[in-house]
């Protein structure tokens, strides 16, 4: 079916488990007005995570959940009830390790996504995350990866496909050479599929996501 129309207020949702870089670039879009948006709330599975020192920097409120002393409606009810108490209208996945219920992604439906450092459905599933997805790609020796941003579904990297973008792997790289280009790749394009979004830019059928044209008078979602 159509995803709905600009999702006005947008108030975002920011799940982190780790440093949080994708989640610096949001920050940087909304300070920088080409994303208009407000950062409402970080979520992390743990207390360590270096997402949470970013959001602390920028006055923004954050949330730990761990989910392994919380059977599983449970771990849902506390998302939820997080995501509620700050009015959160959208959800972006920014290196989150830990698969969303499924009572979550039903409550935001075609309002949650994800990013993934490889072009999907290709190196994506369980265990598919960070460096071990840029070893796979070395080892296999494809000549291109990329990063893709999904919507969000029931399975891990399965949700349709808003935007991709590839990135060339030479003869001689490592995971590590290729994982900063792919990083470079992630933080312009997740700014830029959220704003699409929160302009109401993106139509959405089963699988098939096309991105509206721009209004005459609009900004470039850039």
């Amino acid at each position: 079916m159509p995803a709905p129309g600009p999702v006005h207020p947008f108030r975002l949702a920011v799940f982190a488990s780790g440093g949080g870089s994708n989640f610096r670039s949001m920050i940087d879009a909304v300070e920088d007005g080409t994303l208009n948006a407000e950062i409402v709330l970080c979520v992390s599975n743990h207390e360590a995570a270096g997402a949470l020192d970013r959001a602390a920097d920028h006055g923004i409120p954050t949330a730990i959940i761990d989910p392994d002393p919380l059977e599983g409606r449970a771990f849902a009810r506390r998302l939820l009830e997080v995501l509620d108490d700050h009015d959160v209208t959208f959800v972006a996945l920014a290196g989150y390790l830990r698969k969303i219920p499924p009572a979550v992604v039903e409550a935001y439906r075609h309002r949650m996504l994800n990013i993934h450092p490889a072009l999907l459905p290709s190196f994506g599933g369980k265990g598919m995350y960070g460096m071990n997805v840029h070893r796979a790609v070395v080892d296999y020796g494809v000549h291109w990866t990329g990063a893709t941003v999904h919507l969000v579904d029931e399975e891990y990297d399965h949700g349709p496909i808003v935007l991709q973008q590839p990135v060339p792997v030479y003869h001689d790289d490592t995971p590590d050479d290729v994982a900063r280009r792919v990083l470079a790749v992630e933080h312009a394009i997740y700014p830029r599929a959220l704003r699409l979004f929160s302009v109401g830019r993106v139509q959405v059928d089963g699988r098939s996501v096309r991105i509206l044209d721009a209004p005459p008078d609009a900004p470039p979602a850039s």
